[in-house]
């Protein structure tokens, strides 16, 4: 097993750590809250304080955390651990260099805080059947006799969750980093249908006697109080635990090489949403995170009947949205109508259905509206919206109201127009007979004749 990052990752986060030392800064502190549980008290909480270095030849990490007066850096570093007792100042070997991980070390006066807990650890075999191998043998190691330390931390923003697990010579504060877990996908977010990578990966102390035991590495999911195994395997025996879920995978080969326990999900389905706990087995220790995957997917939208209907002024029409395919919950669905003169118009409430679990998961809900078309003019177009998490969908429809009582503008313009053309014609036509008889009056008057002289 090797080294969770790659050697240029630790280089970088090291250079980072003399970069900000020669300015002054340097590597701060981590701090953490000590939990313990006291008879009679319950859980006790004690600040405390990690100094971190990657080997124990590294000097310069350990003297820039150290309490000095003669420095800006170190009077900060004084400051910071006036309250708290000497017992509970570490100076940690961490030989993975997750513990310098940039999520874990904000700005100098910043306000936000990793969350950091250090917790008593008892090193036992473990009662997984994937595991049983690491301890096949009944004697416990005399390594295991010291004091066991295991830190749960999440960084900034969600950019890490990290488990380790610590040896230190009893009654000592220099503990060594013996098992160490991280993912930098703390939440994953993604839509059906399409591949999840859920980040796992762990480091081993090479020169701890437990390392050479093997290892097993182990996924499940929880969600709502029910969990079901997802993936295990053992990598002592190199074999997989019987049953694993369909469709999820790791890279074996990476798994070995390089620590990277990373579980792939081929086919995100809804179901998968939930909470996943990545554990890696060393002989007698255990360490795990966790990742929480949210499947979103917005639903398709349809309106019935489609088309709608020619309406007459003052029909009510019973017009249906029906959303279908999506998840999580909740969904909002409204209406909305706009004329054929692009003006908004109010419509009246609307009724909604259940939400439906359909066999894959996802949920169904429509929305029934009662259309009165009175207050709708000429009609225009209707807009079923949904609002989900996963984004914002409409359907549109037209909606034609013949025979309105209140005609428009221009159709007041057409019927003005066809008036004044159908005066023109009866006026044109009335001149025309007008003239036709007064020529034929002409033509049929008898000659008058001449007086006798």
């Amino acid at each position: 097993m090797a080294h969770i990052g790659t050697l240029r990752t630790l280089v970088l986060i090291v250079m980072s750590c003399w970069i900000q030392a020669g300015s002054g800064g340097g590597c701060p502190p981590l701090e953490c809250w000590f939990v313990r549980e006291k008879p009679g008290e319950g859980l006790k909480h004690e600040r405390t304080l990690l100094h971190v270095r990657t080997s124990p030849d590294s000097r310069s990490e350990e003297t820039l955390a150290e309490p000095s007066s003669s420095s800006s850096s170190s009077s900060s570093s004084s400051s910071s651990s006036s309250d708290v007792v000497p017992d509970r100042v570490y100076h940690v070997t961490d030989g993975s260099a997750s513990l310098l991980h940039p999520s874990l070390h904000p700005p100098q006066g910043s306000l936000v805080k990793p969350q950091c807990e250090l917790h008593p650890f008892l090193p036992q075999p473990a009662d997984v059947q994937w595991a049983a191998s690491l301890t096949d043998s009944a004697l416990s190691p005399a390594h295991l006799q010291a004091d066991w330390l295991s830190a749960t931390i999440l960084g900034l923003d969600g950019g890490l969750a990290l488990s380790t697990v610590a040896r230190a010579a009893t009654a000592t504060i220099h503990p060594h980093v013996v098992l160490s877990v991280l993912t930098e996908t703390v939440s994953v977010r993604c839509g059906l249908g399409e591949p999840v990578l859920l980040d796992c990966r762990f480091w081993a102390d090479p020169s701890s006697p437990l390392s050479a035991g093997g290892f097993a590495v182990e996924w499940r999911y929880q969600f709502r109080g029910q969990g079901r195994l997802v993936l295990a395997y053992d990598g002592k025996t190199d074999r997989l635990a019987p049953g694993p879920q369909e469709g999820a995978a790791l890279d074996f080969a990476g798994l070995h090489a390089a620590g990277n326990a990373s579980l792939v999900l081929q086919e995100a389905e809804a179901r998968h949403s939930g909470t996943y706990v990545c554990a890696v087995h060393l002989p007698h220790l255990l360490a795990q995170v966790t990742v929480e995957l949210e499947v979103v997917e917005p639903p398709s939208l349809s309106i019935s009947p489609s088309p709608l209907p020619l309406a007459a002024p003052g029909q009510v029409l019973s017009v249906r949205c029906e959303a279908s395919g999506f998840t999580p919950l909740p969904l909002e669905l409204s209406w909305e109508f706009l004329g054929a003169d692009g003006a908004p118009a109010a419509l009246g409430e609307a009724s909604l259905s259940g939400h439906r679990e359909a066999w894959d998961g996802t949920y169904s809900q429509s929305s029934l509206l009662q259309l009165d078309t009175s207050a709708l003019g000429r009609g225009g177009g209707l807009v079923c919206v949904a609002r989900h998490r996963g984004g914002t969908r409409r359907s549109k429809v037209a909606l034609e109201v013949i025979g309105f009582s209140t005609p428009s503008i221009q159709d007041s313009m057409a019927m003005v127009g066809m008036a004044l053309l159908l005066s023109g014609i009866i006026t044109l036509a009335f001149w025309n007979i007008t003239g036709d008889l007064t020529l034929s009056g002409h033509e049929q008057a008898p000659a008058t004749p001449p007086p006798d002289l």
